[in-house]
């Protein structure tokens, strides 16, 4: 009886473990939206729907119409696939670039003295401000808004790099040395993973900006996306769906994020003191 009892009883204590972590996690957010329904029912104003309006709107949105027999509407393959795909293929690029561009800087003993006023002066650009100059060179169109993704997402990544490769231990770098390590076998086995949690909280950074510059850039240059639903409804007054892409940008980053995250998890397992 005590045999069974113990695997139970330890069952019932992660089960409670977990319970108490997700009220913890969520708890806040629930009575946000508790409180956003009560005022919004009472205030009855048409530019801030109750969320249960916003999420009958969603839901209309995204699984309905003429794509529905397969789960989705047509709104997710006209809109939000778009989206996705250059948000991730711009990210993506932005980590190659970033990370190679990061390693050569960061290995080299003068490489940022020459190059690091520069980084600054393109740093303090605001990205939306160069999406004239990038329908310039790249019209209306996927270049134009990867290449704002890209411009603005790569510098959290390169900069971080930087860091994370410098940081590597000296007794690594001498043992190497006296090895005569193949430069390739070093940077590959030792360096990047060495500056790979420092590599990560840049990656995690330059993702959420992605995802606020692919909006911005279909908001003013793009046929379809995310950004230009969003415009496209609060220009026809419709602030239900409006809301709704809103909301649906919030689930992506949140979603984007977990995901990085778990990769995190799962790359620096081997770190001390890593769940």
């Amino acid at each position: 009886m005590t045999v069974v009892g113990k695997p139970v009883s330890a069952a019932r204590s992660r089960v409670a473990r977990g319970l108490s972590g997700f009220a913890r996690k969520w708890l806040l957010f629930v009575v946000l939206v508790v409180i956003w329904q009560v005022i919004t029912q009472f205030t009855e104003s048409v530019f801030f729907p109750p969320p249960t309006k916003i999420v009958a709107a969603a839901v209309k949105l995204w699984f309905s119409g003429p794509a529905s027999h397969v789960f989705l509407g047509q709104a997710v393959f006209d809109h939000v696939l778009p989206s996705l795909a250059r948000v991730l293929g711009g990210w993506l690029l932005s980590v190659v670039l970033g990370v190679a561009l990061g390693t050569a800087l960061g290995r080299s003993k003068t490489g940022m003295d020459y190059v690091g006023p520069l980084f600054a002066f393109f740093r303090a650009i605001p990205p939306p401000a160069l999406v004239p100059v990038f329908i310039v060179l790249f019209h209306i169109g996927p270049g134009m808004q990867i290449a704002t993704i890209i411009f603005g997402s790569v510098w959290p990544i390169v900069l971080n790099t930087v860091d994370g490769v410098r940081s590597v231990d000296k007794v690594k770098a001498e043992t190497a040395r006296a090895f005569r390590t193949p430069r390739f076998y070093w940077i590959t086995t030792v360096v990047l993973p060495a500056a790979m949690p420092k590599i990560f909280a840049g990656l995690r950074l330059s993702l959420s900006i992605s995802l606020i510059l692919m909006a911005i850039s279909e908001l003013v240059g793009s046929l379809n996306g995310i950004g230009y639903a969003l415009i496209a409804a609060q220009r026809a007054y419709d602030f239900d769906q409006m809301w709704a892409w809103i909301v649906l940008l919030g689930i992506l980053g949140y979603g984007f994020n977990a995901a990085l995250l778990a990769v995190e998890r799962r790359v620096l397992k081997w770190q001390p003191g890593r769940p």
